[in-house]
């Protein structure tokens, strides 16, 4: 163990970013967003320095997309493919969620997606998904839950956990970021695509650069955006209120550097 940032990205493979003052009971995301992003900063020149060029870095430290575009930023020579952060945390809860609604185990839930933030205004999309290869929506038959109670659920559980706990995720956040970079360095094992928080490429309409939540496919230990998903008019309202947050917070990190 050190707490030597040069020591600690020396020829690292994957590093997975937990570090960052913590989201207590009360606190919203742009509370710790001062606190954070200085975090991030730092760590991206040593990253930029020491690490592989093939590194993987996931970000799960709150607020996650955000850390990842400033870790993106200020280590400019490291690719954009080698960046990302964790949004399979909330692509579970929806797998959990669909899985239990169905009477289904997880392993038949497959497509979801989780767009955007990693916060209260992601959109969990289960237009694309499938159980048993039976699509959700057919499958659950419930469009006022699938639109309501399952959104915020899975949009508030992180919330509802630090209720609980008084403290934020800690087993099935360490799962998801398993399940993250098993996949990502794996590839998909059978699955249809998977939630990655990556840089933007403008697919979908979403501003190029930042760090938003998309369906990916992963092949050769890279991940790709997956392109061209058909998208209903309140899929697309529901990714372009997370799209602004993201912009938001954008402006409100590089503002406190």
């Amino acid at each position: 163990a050190t707490t030597d940032p040069e020591v600690a990205c020396k020829d690292v493979d994957i590093a997975c970013m937990l570090g960052g003052f913590p989201r207590k009971a009360g606190m919203e995301r742009k509370d710790v967003m001062s606190k954070n992003v200085a975090i991030y900063k730092a760590i991206a020149t040593s990253l930029e320095a020491h690490a592989k060029a093939s590194v993987k870095c996931v970000v799960v430290a709150n607020p996650a997309n955000t850390n990842a575009y400033i870790l993106k930023k200020y280590a400019p020579k490291m690719s954009i493919k080698s960046i990302s952060a964790l949004t399979r945390l909330d692509h579970n809860r929806m797998v959990g969620q669909i899985a239990e609604k169905c009477g289904a185990p997880n392993t038949d839930v497959d497509g979801v997606i989780v767009w955007g933030n990693h916060s209260s205004t992601q959109y969990p999309d289960v237009n694309h998904g499938t159980v048993a290869g039976k699509s959700i929506r057919e499958a659950v038959n419930d469009d006022e839950y699938l639109n309501g109670e399952f959104v915020t659920t899975v949009q508030k559980r992180g919330a509802a956990i630090i209720a609980a706990r008084k403290l934020s995720s800690a087993l099935s956040a360490a799962s998801s970021v398993c399940d993250h970079i098993r996949n990502w360095v794996v590839s998909m094992e059978g699955k249809k695509y998977v939630s990655m928080a990556v840089a933007s490429d403008g697919s979908y309409g979403i501003t190029e650069g930042i760090v938003y939540s998309f369906p990916c496919v992963c092949k050769n230990g890279e991940w790709e955006i997956v392109k061209g998903l058909e998208i209903d008019d309140r899929s697309k309202q529901l990714m372009e209120a997370t799209h602004k947050e993201l912009l938001e917070e954008k402006e409100m990190a590089l503002a406190c550097l």
